[in-house]
């Protein structure tokens, strides 16, 4: 998931987040500050030993996981959706919580593996989808030449998908979406970075709000927890020095 150059080492306080001269995703590179943070506030909060070590790879101990767990619920302050709230998101995001929804797409995979060089695969990548968001019956040829899927020689077919289908993040962004086309942005996934087109999609049919109520209330329960993670991460920022990561980067600094 990384190659080697001669970037500064990204630190949180005096812990740094990877070893000289590794290079790391920017979300991966988030991922681990978030972590930190929390992990240096869970020892200031006596939830857990001064001398638990921060992990180089930035896997951590099953103390600093524990504590963590215990700082958050402790901290965060979630509200509990009530009927109206739920109501609304329902009627929101409809296509959502629709069975039978598909789309019929295929892609481009830049596939990030190990001795990859991201920056320049990333460059690579946001200029194909600058082509084909200019040229799009480019696409299949393009796909024939740069994918790193087996799908490459149907010219990136990947048939009709439902969300199950699909690994998670990539299915978010492909079903985010109502219009048909090359999408505005590159996907991230597991798997690398991905050129999409969707060529047609199905609505698939709408649930009634009796049906998916317990749906509706668990992903506001889940924004909730989002939105405060994300407040409660910047106030930790705010009075920890970081070096060489920029956590309002990214839209939702998540911690798992």
């Amino acid at each position: 998931m990384h190659t080697l150059d001669t970037a500064p080492v990204a630190r949180v306080g005096d812990v740094p987040l990877h070893a000289p001269g590794e290079h790391l995703l920017p979300d991966e590179l988030r991922q681990r500050a978030c972590t930190e943070l929390l992990r240096q506030r869970a020892q200031q909060a006596g939830l857990l030993a001064a001398d638990d070590a921060a992990g180089a790879d930035g896997v951590i101990s099953a103390a600093a996981a524990q504590a963590i767990e215990t700082l958050l619920e402790r901290e965060l302050q979630l509200p509990e959706p009530d009927d109206a709230a739920c109501r609304r998101h329902h009627a929101a995001h409809t296509a959502r919580y629709s069975t039978g929804e598909r789309v019929l797409a295929r892609h481009i995979l830049f596939a990030v593996t190990e001795g990859v060089d991201v920056n320049a695969l990333r460059k690579v990548a946001e200029q194909t989808l600058l082509d084909l968001r200019a040229e799009p019956d480019a696409f299949a040829e393009r796909a024939r030449e740069q994918s790193n899927c087996p799908s490459a020689a149907q010219g990136g077919q990947l048939g009709w998908l439902q969300r199950e289908d699909c690994a998670e993040e990539f299915a978010r962004e492909l079903f985010a979406h109502t219009e048909v086309g090359v999408l505005p942005r590159l996907v991230h996934s597991r798997f690398g970075l991905h050129v999409v087109e969707v060529l047609a999609r199905h609505a698939g049919q709408a649930q009634p709000y009796e049906a998916v109520h317990g749906a509706m209330a668990l992903a506001l329960r889940q924004q909730a927890y989002v939105t405060a993670l994300r407040q409660y991460l910047q106030l930790l920022a705010a009075d920890t020095q970081l070096q060489g990561v920029d956590l309002a980067a990214s839209d939702s600094p998540l911690v798992q």
